[in-house]
């Protein structure tokens, strides 16, 4: 797998653009994606009841259109919480962009990430797509413009892109996303769009990132909330004509290891860039009986509030992180623990069957105070392993978060 420049530019046929339209003040605040050639389209919502339009939207436009087309996404205002006149804007936008396109509305989906409870702003929309359109181009700049755009209180933008080979054809797989708080998903997560010229089924498309999302995107949290507007979309355009990949095998798994990378990376980008932190959080729980209980041991540590702030603090508060994993409602023995902090300053053994060891409190403060930094828990029970991603609580969140309208 060889690790490219650029995002959703990166494979054939696909445009894009990023754009400051005024719903913002002075910032990129409208973005635009564009397959050359009809796409197959996978998705995953958020599963909080409190749905906004666009989630609506694009659910239907996955589920029972054959074709997609293009993607269009603003930033300043969510479109939740808005009733029929706001799944009305949605319909709006997409047919502003199907007519400008030349395709169909039903091949268009939208995009909203901001404040809830306000209406889109249609005139400044429309005239927003009439602006994109043509200046769409297939650069990596034009990518990271689109990036860009949809940031909300992200402090960096975020993109990747791979390439691997499928039945001796070139595949590029890029993405793009955006998120920093307001996240703990339970199906994917803030906005994430990924674009591919994979030739493959949507069925199979769907498989994949339906599987991918369990590792990667529902792996992460900031602080605990499931956003109304979580949304990953996937786009395959077929233009690298590999052999269409239409069941499991070779061909199968070699685009899922591809389109995984691609997702962790983004999933990481958004728990590393949590509003306010300084730290990027990982725990991975070894030695489980199994993977569901990996996955809700570590979990539960990284959504510790008590945890995140002995973070924030390069404290080695091992208790707090023995505490998270005694709540998580996951079976295991706490006097058969192992953990360790690990970073790019070093490894260090903290407790050895649930007990503390003689260990330097100098070296784990050093330890945790790198930018990315790791607890490894060892539960003894078996061969399973989960890994999540979160980041330290500080100061800054309250404040991001206090005045976040304002």
């Amino acid at each position: 797998m060889e690790i490219l420049t650029g995002g959703v530019t990166a494979a054939k046929g696909f445009r894009a653009v990023g754009i400051c339209a005024g719903i913002k003040k002075d910032k990129k605040d409208m973005a635009m994606i564009v397959s050359d050639v009809p796409c197959k389209a996978a998705g995953t919502f958020t599963t909080n009841i409190v749905k906004a339009a666009p989630v609506k939207w694009d659910r239907e436009i996955v589920t029972k259109s054959e074709s997609v087309r293009a993607v269009v996404v603003n930033s300043g205002v969510a479109n939740a919480c808005t009733g029929e006149e706001g799944y009305g804007y949605c319909e709006d936008t997409a047919k502003t962009a199907a007519d400008l396109l030349g395709v169909k509305t039903q091949e268009v989906l939208v995009a909203s990430t901001g404040v809830i409870g306000k209406q889109l702003p249609m005139d400044i929309i429309k005239e927003g797509i009439k602006t994109m359109i043509p200046l769409l181009r297939d650069t990596p700049q034009a990518g990271s413009m689109a990036a860009e755009a949809i940031m909300t209180t992200d402090t960096v933008k975020k993109e990747i892109a791979v390439r691997v080979t499928i039945n001796e054809k070139t595949v590029t797989v890029g993405g793009m996303c955006k998120g920093a708080g307001m996240i703990h998903p339970n199906m994917c997560t803030m906005l994430s769009f990924v674009t591919t010229d994979a030739c493959i089924s949507k069925e199979m498309l769907q498989k994949a990132l339906s599987a991918i999302v369990k590792d990667s995107y529902n792996m992460i949290s900031v602080d605990g909330d499931t956003s109304t507007n979580d949304t990953a979309l996937v786009l395959a355009n077929g233009m690298a004509e590999n052999e269409m990949i239409t069941c499991e095998g070779e061909a199968y798994q070699k685009f899922y290891e591809a389109l995984e990378y691609v997702s962790i990376y983004l999933a990481k980008q958004m728990a590393g860039d949590g509003e306010g932190a300084t730290a990027l959080f990982e725990v991975k729980v070894i030695g489980a009986e199994t993977k569901e209980q990996a996955v809700t041991l570590s979990k539960s540590i990284i959504t510790s509030n008590l945890t995140k702030a002995a973070i924030f603090g390069h404290d080695a508060n091992w208790g707090r992180i023995l505490c998270a994993m005694g709540y998580s409602g996951a079976k295991f023995d706490p006097e058969k623990v192992d953990l360790f902090f690990e970073s790019a300053a070093g490894k260090l053994k903290i407790i050895e069957d649930g007990v503390a060891l003689d260990y330097s409190e100098e070296e784990a403060t050093r330890i945790l105070s790198e930018k990315e930094v790791r607890a490894i828990a060892d539960i003894k029970m078996g061969t399973a392993s989960a890994t999540a991603w979160g980041c330290d609580l500080t100061y800054d969140y309250v404040k991001i978060n206090a005045d976040y309208r304002s």
